[in-house]
């Protein structure tokens, strides 16, 4: 892929290309992050809600649920489904929403 941006010590405008190699060695530490802080939140679920992930598995909304293969990776590391959905982008507004309300995300939050 090509990539176009600006010189940060010449200051004029370059091309580069980049493999995809690159980036995923690029997203590596952040999707590992990722994949951490589900394996944490999965720990800290309260029994009474295990059972709705087990048998609805992890959904992945925003621009992350695009990364390619992110869904395989949950998959694998916890032995959870982790079906693709349809509008990711979608979720992330609707969960901006829902953290908006104080009294509701006190609801759902885990001490």
């Amino acid at each position: 892929m090509e990539i176009k941006g600006r010189h940060l010590v010449e200051g004029v405008p370059k091309t580069i290309t980049i493999t995809d190699e690159e980036i995923r060695d690029a997203l590596a530490e952040t999707v590992n992050v990722i994949v951490d802080a589900v394996r944490v939140a999965l720990e800290r679920t309260p029994p009474e809600l295990s059972a709705d992930i087990v048998d609805r598995g992890i959904v992945l909304s925003g621009g992350g649920a695009l990364l390619r293969n992110l869904d395989k990776r949950l998959r694998e590391e916890t032995g959870l489904p982790s079906p693709w959905p349809r509008i990711p982008v979608v979720g992330r507004a609707r969960a901006g929403k829902m953290l908006a309300d104080f009294n509701l995300l006190r609801k759902i939050s885990i001490d």
